[in-house]
């Protein structure tokens, strides 16, 4: 969408926003800090993912700044909202669905990063990409992921298939599974960025080549009133090629509604030899599963024409607030070197299999890469084109190519039509009307935003007790209309809900989990805002050291817990960063994580159950003091 029409249509959000609560609580917190020698930095990351290894090695790099970190989302629009509303832009942020043409309305916002230090540090290359027609870059590229083709090449190798270097070995090696009884080749078509990246990835010498980089500028800087349609050179041998590519896949009916996990079960199981999906998963495969999983590139006619097709982690940008103090300013600066440093990107890349766009970063290639390497080198590494609008209509025309409803030229001029009027299709209809603005700034006694939600999601489910766990709020709530996509945005994750009964004797253990530092050293909560949010249940700790807490008293309704009592109790979040052995290293009970399992709602995460929470109670409910955070004693 286009930066006038976008702003336009935010604009009227603004009039019906009232103040923040506690927006001078917030600015006389940070007045405090820095009375006590600190700077505080605030920093919105796009993925849970995040918080995992860098949020922890910054503060332990940085003792000397305050660090704020929220789980945000990954889409310019949010940062759009969030400004609509009257609230400011944290100090970095975030994102890593990315193009120029979505963040334009940003730019009067963000600093000019292009004399920084830091973006001395890249490849002069892919800093071009994010150059703005006045010469500003706003946004820097983090080390990038590899999207590719990923072979099992153990199954290569049990039925003496060569591994393919070109288009025409890609499509020998599917038509030699096939008659084995195994797929060639399937992904998770469901998703806009496969339809997205197999759509552009089959096409990338096209798209690469001076008409297609002329015709990409064009698009990344058209205004409202000069859009950009498709090009009828480039496009219309794209959606040939595309169409093509989806024949000599074997597309079948039904296929478009493929989603992740049957299709890597079907690859873990050898019943698929080839899938599209990121050198990351390949190295988790082959590490987990002791299947050998190789990345491959998008194949051309011949080995000079194949691609990898990549994509920053995330792109960065600084508040254009920040300039307003010499001091933050250079601590932000600070900061960003770490980040984009050797060091930094490791902690980013979490162990995963990554490139970096910095001269002097130098992360090895894992053994998923081994036969990229000739694209590596070559620097045929194709940056994906991922506006909001072209995940969209990619998902849209892409369907309707494998349905069979349109062929490349009416695809084409479908996907033309929609990327010079697109409208999202969750961005008009007002749900309902905020009463009251709750803060999300993380005080002794909790968010009052994420004491909200789960407030409103337990009314709403009528259990007695509701934990939520892993950060649970994105943003504040403010005074004001709410649309579907906007009530999405409040909520962090699609993480799994749990409902059942449990004696309070569990309850208890269940929250020696979630706080306590475990023998071992353990720590479940890195920072503040991971710590739980319940809602019909309070307590009490110590943060007896920076960043430790010990769990001290628990209520419900007021009342001391009774272990020998049952509840019935929702839970709401995710273990993977918890119990990860490189992260909190916090595995959850196995008697406990067995009952919960058996008390999974299936088919239903917390955005259905906040969802349909709020068509019943058309507010975000009051929240409650449910936590009180004690000091050293």
């Amino acid at each position: 969408m286009k930066k006038e029409k976008l702003i336009s249509l935010l604009l009227p959000g603004v009039m019906a926003v009232a103040m923040f609560a506690g927006c001078g609580k917030q600015k006389e917190s940070t007045e405090t800090k820095e009375e006590e020698g600190k700077i505080s930095i605030s920093m919105y990351l796009w993925d849970r993912s995040m918080l995992k290894e860098l949020s922890p090695w910054l503060e332990e790099k940085f003792p000397d700044i305050e660090f704020t970190f929220v789980q945000s989302y990954n889409t310019m629009d949010y940062y759009k909202d969030l400004l609509a509303r009257g609230e400011t832009i944290p100090d970095i942020i975030t994102c890593r669905r990315f193009s120029l043409n979505d963040a334009a309305p940003l730019s009067d916002y963000l600093m000019d990063l292009s004399s920084s230090e830091v973006a001395g540090t890249f490849y002069s290359s892919y800093l071009e990409i994010n150059r703005e027609t006045s010469g500003a870059i706003r946004w820097l590229p983090m080390c990038a992921e590899v999207d590719s083709i990923m072979a099992n090449k153990d199954l290569f190798d049990q039925y003496d298939i060569p591994l393919p270097t070109n288009y025409s070995e890609f499509v020998a090696a599917i038509d030699a599974f096939e008659t084995q009884g195994i797929k060639g080749f399937q992904t998770d078509w469901f998703y806009d960025y496969s339809c997205l990246e197999t759509m552009q990835g089959c096409a990338i010498p096209e798209l690469m080549s001076l008409e297609g980089t002329q015709w990409r500028m064009s698009y990344e800087s058209e205004t409202e009133d000069s859009q950009v349609g498709l090009d009828d050179t480039v496009w219309p041998k794209v959606f040939e090629k595309y169409e093509q590519f989806l024949k000599d896949v074997r597309i079948q009916p039904g296929d478009e509604e493929l989603q992740f996990t049957p299709v890597t079960e079907a690859f873990r199981s050898g019943q698929t030899a080839m899938i599209r999906n990121t050198a990351a998963l390949a190295d988790n495969i082959t590490r987990e599963d002791g299947i050998n999983s190789v990345i491959l590139p998008y194949f051309g006619e011949t080995e000079e024409d194949n691609w990898l097709l990549t994509y920053p982690m995330c792109q960065l940008a600084v508040s254009r607030e920040v300039e307003q103090d010499e001091a933050k300013q250079e601590a932000v600066m600070e900061v960003l070197m770490a980040i984009f440093s050797d060091e930094g990107q490791k902690h980013v890349a979490a162990g995963t299999s990554v490139l970096s766009y910095n001269k002097e970063v130098k992360i090895a290639p894992t053994n998923a890469l081994q036969y990229v390497q000739d694209c590596i080198n070559s620097n045929h590494l194709y940056m994906r084109l991922a506006s909001t609008e072209v995940f969209a209509i990619s998902q849209d025309v892409g369907h309707k190519m494998m349905t069979g409803e349109y062929d490349a030229e009416s695809a084409y001029e479908a996907f033309d039509a929609q990327i010079t009027n697109y409208v999202d299709p969750e961005a008009a209809e007002v749900l309902f009307a905020q009463k009251n603005a709750y803060s999300n700034d993380f005080t002794d006694h909790g968010s009052a935003a994420a004491s909200s939600l789960m407030n409103t999601i337990r009314e709403a489910m009528g259990d007695q007790i509701a934990i939520g766990y892993s950060p649970v709020a994105s943003t504040s709530i403010y005074a004001g209309d709410y649309t579907l996509q906007q009530a999405k945005w409040v909520l962090t994750s699609r993480n799994s809900v749990y409902r059942g009964e449990y004696t309070g004797e569990e309850i208890r253990r269940f929250m020696d989990w979630l706080v306590n530092v475990k023998e071992d050293g353990s720590n479940p909560i890195l920072h503040r805002n991971l710590m739980p949010v319940t809602s019909g249940l309070e307590y009490t700790v110590t943060e007896y050291e920076r960043g430790k807490f010990r769990l001290e008293e628990i209520t419900v309704d007021g009342k001391p817990l009774d272990d020998t009592a049952a509840y019935t109790m929702l839970l709401v979040g995710a273990d993977v960063f918890l119990e990860h052995e490189t992260f909190c290293n916090c595995p959850m009970p196995e008697d406990l994580k067995s009952k919960r399992e058996a008390y999974l709602v299936h088919d239903f995460s917390s955005q259905e159950c906040m969802q349909e929470a709020l068509e019943k109670t058309k507010q975000f409910l009051a929240p409650t003091e449910y936590v009180t955070i004690l000091q050293n004693s």
